[in-house]
């Protein structure tokens, strides 16, 4: 599954999968507890595939943190928890995208990056490349 199906939903713990889209909003399944949620279009909803993050130089997609993310742990889940001190965490972020802006990435982000890449993780969604999917579409004009 690729990540402009998996939401982010303000005031709501977790990642959300789009099952989906009706006139008034979405509708979501909890990736923690399979739960589904309708979502209005009031609420804050962000596709974890139109996220990035400041660095001194670009905007680094979320994707590409998180297979920096997936290479430095070879695969498997953080060594680091989402709950952990704010040093801890900056440290451990510092190592995976090295020229992020401290001014514009707060510890808040840095928490909710690490807690989203352990959900995606335990829910088998590892892959984050964008290549599949221009892959398809070429095959498909073919």
């Amino acid at each position: 599954m690729a990540l402009d199906k998996i939401l982010s939903i303000g005031g709501k713990p977790g990642l959300y999968k789009l099952l989906a889209q009706t006139r008034t909003g979405f509708v979501g399944e909890s990736l923690l507890d399979g739960k589904r949620v309708s979502v209005g279009l009031r609420n804050n909803v962000s596709v974890l595939s139109e996220i990035a993050v400041y660095t001194l130089e670009k905007e680094v997609p979320l994707r590409e943190v998180f297979q920096k993310i997936k290479e430095k742990e070879d695969g498997g889940k953080t060594s680091v928890h989402h709950k952990d001190d704010k040093l801890t965490l900056e440290e451990y972020f510092f190592e995976v995208l090295p020229d992020y802006d401290e001014d514009r990435v707060y510890p808040s982000d840095i928490k909710k990056i690490v807690q989203w890449y352990n959900i995606l993780h335990d829910n088998g969604i590892l892959d984050f490349s964008e290549v599949q999917e221009e892959e398809e579409a070429t095959s498909e004009e073919e």
